[in-house]
């Protein structure tokens, strides 16, 4: 087996060291940085020497205008969709990019979901920072029981979701495309009549569409403006799916009277005078859906593979600008 020179970029809370799947790199020159750099001469510079780089998801972009700089590099190796990556790009300078397509259920961005829906409507963030203060009970909040959870899309995380809240005793109304509809009537939700009717009834909303030509700009402010005063907008899922500006806009009309988001359109997002975060009805986390160490296991775990699979002379997971194909 070679031993190759690896790069792993973007590890914020400093952790793949720590996880039982690093070992898997025994052997090999490893490099991890940390922190959080977009500029192409910084990152040509610190990846110049790397046989491989290991990347997380879709924090960094690929593209001719890294990988002209980076002539040693042989290998991408990651978890997931690589809609980040240049793969004509890659084909061109001879780098082989693996990443595995096959996935475990979100649960984690499940879990966060309903982390979000219960901090927002109990005020627990804001009470629990009151109490450090020396102030007792100052908010008081909204229960779920008996309220309508509205569900924007019943795929497999939308699903989980309006399971729970069947269980929390919340009324589940559903929306989305026929498939939608269908789905969640064969479990015995109920379906709204239209759009409107979902942003008109629902006390708790949340989104969980993928992300295309389609669903992009799909939330606009006509949508938002039906929503309850008391009701809360949550988005595990992608800030695009509402139109840009279009929910700081609503949130300061009062329509909804809350937001719970976990993602942004542009990230990472480090300035802290944002629109939407200097909201008081706005409750923001960034980006933590699948940040879980399960989830981190399974994705490094995926990418270091790759590695080991690479280095023994059978790539495995391998993408061109042709198509996807699993051998090399």
């Amino acid at each position: 087996m070679r031993k190759l020179r690896v790069a792993i970029i973007n590890d914020y809370q400093d952790v793949v060291r720590t996880l039982d799947c690093f070992s898997r790199l025994d052997g090999h020159d490893v490099t991890i940085w940390t922190d959080i750099v977009e500029d192409v001469d910084i990152l040509a510079d610190r990846l110049a020497e790397a046989d491989v780089l290991v990347l997380m998801r879709e924090r960094t972009k690929i593209d001719e205008a890294l990988l002209s700089r980076l002539p040693k590099l042989k290998l991408i190796s990651q978890n997931g969709h690589i809609p980040h990556i240049d793969l004509a790009a890659c084909d061109r300078h001879g780098v082989v990019v693996s990443s595995a397509l096959t996935s475990r259920p979100s649960y984690s961005t499940v879990e966060l979901t309903w982390g979000l829906i219960l901090a927002a409507m109990r005020n627990i963030p804001f009470e629990s920072a009151s109490l450090r203060q020396g102030r007792w009970q100052t908010t008081i909040g909204l229960g779920l029981r008996g309220r309508v959870l509205g569900i924007y899309g019943f795929g497999r995380l939308g699903s989980m979701v309006a399971r729970i809240g069947k269980a929390f005793g919340m009324e589940v109304l559903v929306w989305g495309r026929q498939g939608s509809l269908d789905r969640a009537e064969a479990e015995g939700f109920s379906v709204a009549h239209d759009k409107p009717s979902l942003f008109r009834l629902s006390d708790v909303l949340s989104l969980h569409l993928r992300l295309n030509a389609e669903t992009t700009g799909a939330i606009g402010p006509d949508d938002l403006a039906l929503m309850k005063p008391t009701a809360l907008l949550v988005n595990t899922s992608r800030a695009e799916l509402i139109q840009p500006g279009a929910l700081v806009a609503a949130l300061k009309s009062g329509r909804p009277g809350k937001a719970a988001v976990d993602v942004f359109e542009r990230e990472p997002l480090t300035n802290p005078d944002d629109a939407l975060l200097r909201l008081p009805n706005a409750l923001c986390t960034p980006h933590l859906g699948y940040v879980e160490r399960d989830n981190y296991e399974f994705a490094y775990g995926n990418a270091f593979d790759q590695i080991v699979a690479f280095a023994g002379g059978t790539p495995i997971n391998v993408h061109s600008a042709g198509g996807q194909k699993q051998d090399h």
